[in-house]
């Protein structure tokens, strides 16, 4: 079985070469494709993709609007957004409406691939400073009592590895890192979930910034 991505970019290159370069490999099928958001809305309601695709900067409705929009109409499909490197603020303000990461548009091949099934799964890949803004809206909140117990919980290794998941590292990065089997390091974040109540990397990146224990 392939995921279904749909594609939301105003520039038709940018979308004939993410299909290409997703049509080549068995695991991925472009189901859909848009040149701004009202469009992509339109798919949307009509398909039921695993992932889009997002750009931010469009015509007529943009990716932001689009993800309001999304949120209004509770079509509850994973996006990834596509970006530059002079979007930061754009791409924060994506994140805080709910898409699950980013993908800049140079990405590679292997990272384009890891980041869409992360997202899927329902991971979120982020770097440290870009989580710490993500959630700012949280930084003056006083942390739950639950949270500051719990963190004295974690040990060490945990802690390393909460640590590392926050800074965007992959499952294999960390578990090379640190001399220890991947399935080991899966280990670890299956209790560190448990220890903080969360349920994904995502949530678990929120907690570690709301913490303090991400250290830039």
């Amino acid at each position: 079985m392939s995921y279904q991505i749909v594609i939301v970019d105003d520039h038709f290159v940018v979308r004939e070469g993410l299909k290409l370069i997703l049509e080549t490999d068995k695991r991925f099928d472009v189901v859909g494709e848009a040149e701004d958001g009202a469009k992509g809305l339109d798919i949307l309601k009509e398909k039921a993709p695993d992932l889009v695709l997002l750009d931010l900067n469009m015509p007529n409705m943009s990716g932001l609007e689009m993800l309001k929009e999304m949120q209004s109409l509770q079509l509850k499909v994973p996006v990834l957004i596509l970006t530059t490197y002079n979007e930061e603020k754009l791409m924060i303000e994506g994140l805080q409406l709910g898409a699950k990461g980013y993908l800049l548009k140079d990405a590679s091949r292997e990272n384009l691939f890891y980041t869409i099934e992360a997202a899927i799964r329902g991971d979120i890949l982020l770097q440290a400073n870009v989580a710490a803004k993500v959630f700012e809206s949280t930084e003056h909140q006083v942390t739950p009592t639950h949270l500051k117990k719990e963190i004295n919980m974690l040990t060490e290794k945990e802690m390393l590895v909460l640590q590392a998941v926050a800074r965007g590292y992959r499952s294999k990065e960390i578990a090379f890192d640190m001399g220890i089997s991947e399935r080991t390091v899966k280990a670890h974040l299956t209790n560190i979930y448990q220890k903080l109540e969360v349920t994904s990397r995502a949530e678990a990146i929120k907690a570690a910034v709301e913490l303090g224990v991400i250290h830039f």
